[in-house]
C-alpha cells in the first residue's frame, strides 16, 4: 500500500462520513473519524490477503471505488433534485456521471489495467456493462422508493440510492472482473 492509496481511502472515509452527516445530523460527525479509519483498515487488510487471492484485492479497491462514485450519485442527485422536482432522469444522470469517475478509478486502480490496447473494446464493453447495471440501479431506486418506512422524504432518498447502488454494484463487480478487465 502507498501513499496514493491511503490518501484515496481517507477521502473515501470522509466522502460516506458527508452522507452520514445528511442522515444523522451532528451525530453523524463522529464518522469523519471512523469511516476515514475503517477505509485505511479496509484497504490494508484487503491489500495483505490480496496477495494470496488477488479477487479480494480487486474487490476492497472496488468497494472503495464504488463508495466515493456513490457519493458523486447522491450528491449530483440533490443539486439536480434541489432545481427540479424527483425525476428518475435525473437519478439517471447522477448514476452515469458516478459511472464515468468508475470506469477510470476501477480500470486503473482496482483492476491495475494499465495497458492501452483494445482500449475501444474495452470501453464498449464496460458501459454495455454499465448501462445494464444503469437499469438494474434505477429499477431498484424506483421498488425502494415505493416503500414507505416512516423516515423523513430527503433521508429515504439517500437510503433508496445507496440500496440500489449495492444492488447494481454486484453485477457491475462481476461484469467489470470477468469481462471487461479481465487479464
Amino acid at each position: 500500500m502507498n501513499k496514493k492509496d491511503i490518501i484515496f481511502a481517507i477521502i473515501c472515509g470522509v466522502s460516506v462520513a458527508w452522507i452520514m452527516t445528511d442522515l444523522l445530523g451532528k451525530i453523524g460527525l463522529i464518522f469523519f473519524i471512523i469511516f476515514p479509519a475503517l477505509s485505511v483498515l479496509g484497504l490494508w487488510t484487503t491489500e495483505c490477503l490480496g496477495k494470496k487471492y488477488p479477487f479480494i484485492k480487486q474487490s476492497g479497491r472496488f468497494f472503495l471505488v464504488g463508495s466515493f462514485a456513490d457519493v458523486i450519485d447522491i450528491k449530483i442527485f440533490q443539486f439536480l433534485f434541489f432545481i427540479a422536482p424527483f425525476s428518475l432522469f435525473f437519478k439517471a444522470i447522477s448514476f452515469l456521471v458516478a459511472t464515468f469517475v468508475k470506469y477510470w478509478q476501477n480500470k486503473y486502480w482496482a483492476f491495475e489495467k494499465n495497458d492501452k490496447d483494445g482500449i475501444k473494446k474495452e470501453a464498449f464493453q464496460f458501459f454495455a456493462i454499465t448501462l445494464i447495471g444503469l437499469g438494474i440501479n434505477v429499477v431498484s431506486f424506483y421498488y425502494f422508493g415505493k416503500i414507505n418506512v416512516g423516515l423523513p422524504e430527503h433521508i429515504w432518498q439517500e437510503l433508496c440510492i445507496i440500496f440500489s447502488a449495492l444492488v447494481a454494484a454486484l453485477w457491475n463487480f462481476l461484469g467489470y472482473k470477468f469481462v471487461v478487465f479481465k487479464k
